[in-house]
C-alpha cells in the first residue's frame, strides 16, 4: 500500500470514529448504520451493548433483487429507509440514533433517513 492509499484510509477512519465517538445503540434504541459502495446501498440496525445486528436490508437483498431497485439510486434509497422502518416496528422498536458514518447527510443517505422518518421512525 503507498503512502496516498495509507493516507486515505487514515483519513476516512478518522470520519467514521468522529462520527461514531459519540453514538451507541441498545435493544431499546438501536443504532441504525447505512453503507454504500459504488453500486450498493446497506441499512442495519445494531446492538452495540450485545453487538449484534436486530435487522439489515440493502440493495442486493431478496425483496429489492427486482426492476429498478438493485442498484443505488434515490429511489431504491426511499425503500430502503421505509423496509428498515417496517423492520423496526416488528421489532417493536420506535425510535433509533442514525450513523451516517463517514458519509455527508446528503443525497441517498439523506433520502433513506427522510423515509424512514416518514415510516415512523424517530431520530
Amino acid at each position: 500500500m503507498d503512502n496516498s492509499q495509507r493516507r486515505r484510509k487514515v483519513a476516512r477512519d478518522s470520519r467514521v470514529l468522529r462520527v461514531r465517538k459519540n453514538i451507541r445503540g441498545t435493544a431499546e434504541k438501536p443504532r441504525l448504520t447505512v453503507s454504500k459502495t459504488n453500486q450498493h446501498l446497506y441499512a442495519q440496525l445494531v446492538d452495540d451493548e450485545k453487538g449484534i445486528t436486530l435487522a439489515g436490508i440493502g440493495t442486493l437483498s431478496k425483496p429489492n433483487q427486482s426492476g429498478e431497485f438493485k442498484r443505488k439510486s434515490k429511489e431504491s434509497a426511499r425503500r430502503i429507509g421505509v423496509q428498515i422502518a417496517e423492520f423496526a416496528k416488528k421489532l417493536n422498536i420506535n425510535a433509533v440514533i442514525f450513523d451516517r458514518g463517514r458519509y455527508k447527510f446528503h443525497g441517498v443517505i439523506a433520502e433513506l433517513a427522510n423515509s424512514a422518518r416518514e415510516a415512523g421512525l424517530q431520530f
